[in-house]
């Protein structure tokens, strides 16, 4: 790390901005195989909660592949700095004082405790998108498992690169058993029993 690089305290704090915003700021970190639907629910929750005029960004995989992250691939060591990068970004938008919504893969744990460990420990809401990986190749919504099955991909997750399901996610929804609708209302009366969002909201 630059030695003259010094952090610039801001002249709006966090709180500052919660209670401007009137909500907690947290992430919400949507995991699982490809195809199990983290980017569907995870849009799904951020309509509901602009709807409530909740304060939140979603932070989609493919999207920040496109600029961000643009120069990754997808072995072990650029899986772990994509999840890196965007686990900064994600501490910016809970400073922000908004909530911040990420559907990545996310295979590896170690990976995600390291942006666990980025923030407060209310900051951080890992959320296991859970679906057979049977289930996301019967919708392989981008053709990608066939492509894997074929070796026209190589370290694709749940093929031949491992995917570490979480062990005390702080949710799990099941979306091979409940319409994203209910997938996106589960998250949504977490953050009201939490308190992170107004009950009456």
């Amino acid at each position: 790390m630059n030695t003259n690089v010094v952090w610039h305290q801001a002249a709006v704090t966090k709180e500052e901005r919660r209670q401007r915003n009137g909500h907690h700021s947290c992430i919400l970190w949507f995991t699982g195989l490809s195809g199990s639907g983290k980017s569907t629910v995870a849009n799904s929750v951020s309509k509901k909660l602009f709807d409530l005029g909740i304060q939140n960004y979603v932070l989609d995989g493919d999207n920040v592949r496109h600029g961000l992250n643009k120069d990754l691939g997808f072995s072990a060591e650029d899986r772990t700095e994509n999840i890196r990068r965007i686990g900064e970004v994600a501490k910016l938008f809970v400073d922000s004082g908004q909530f911040v919504l990420t559907a990545f893969i996310s295979p590896f744990a170690q990976d995600r405790t390291l942006v666990r460990e980025l923030v407060e420990s209310d900051e951080f809401i890992e959320i296991y998108v859970k679906c057979p990986l049977e289930e996301c190749e019967k919708r392989d919504p981008k053709g990608l498992y066939q492509k894997a099955r074929n070796g026209e991909i190589r370290n694709f997750t749940g093929i031949d690169s491992p995917y570490e399901a979480p062990e005390a996610p702080e949710l799990i929804i099941d979306t091979h058993l409940h319409s994203i609708h209910q997938c996106a209302d589960q998250v949504i009366a977490y953050l009201r029993d939490r308190h992170f969002i107004k009950e009456d909201l």
